[in-house]
């Protein structure tokens, strides 16, 4: 069954992103001048301005850089109490903030090796796959 979730971002890139994570794919953008990665999704490439970018394959894998678990109900009710949030480094360099797939705020450790996971989600656009991560212990 499909969580339901806040309503995501969706326009121009972000429907790629989704387009790619609804195939098990976790991408982002890369500059093809500078070849840095750009996170969340943009237009032009926050490092050096160019509007050539590409969508690269990351390797899914990654490390816990930082964690919190937020107890104020943001979203009426949508989400259950206490929220945890945690953010990972990929191997690629970029940091993305996400939720943890069966882990609490216990079981985090600094610098914890973790893997991209998929879960099926839904919001106000219908049903999509969320990256979220889990620990690769």
């Amino acid at each position: 069954m499909a969580e339901k979730r806040p309503n995501r971002v969706r326009g121009p890139g972000h429907d790629d992103f989704w387009t790619f994570c609804g195939n098990g794919e976790l991408r982002m953008q890369r500059c093809v001048a500078c070849s840095r990665i750009s996170w969340p999704v943009v237009k032009a490439c926050e490092y050096c301005g160019s509007e050539t970018l590409t969508w690269d394959k990351m390797s899914g894998k990654a490390k816990l850089i930082s964690w919190c678990a937020f107890e104020r109900d943001y979203y009426n009710g949508l989400l259950p109490l206490p929220w945890e949030t945690i953010l990972v480094e990929l191997e690629e360099g970029a940091t993305v903030v996400t939720n943890p797939a069966g882990l609490v705020w216990n079981d985090f450790k600094l610098d914890m090796p973790m893997k991209v996971t998929f879960i099926d989600c839904e919001d106000d656009g219908g049903a999509y796959k969320l990256p979220v991560f889990e620990s690769a212990l």
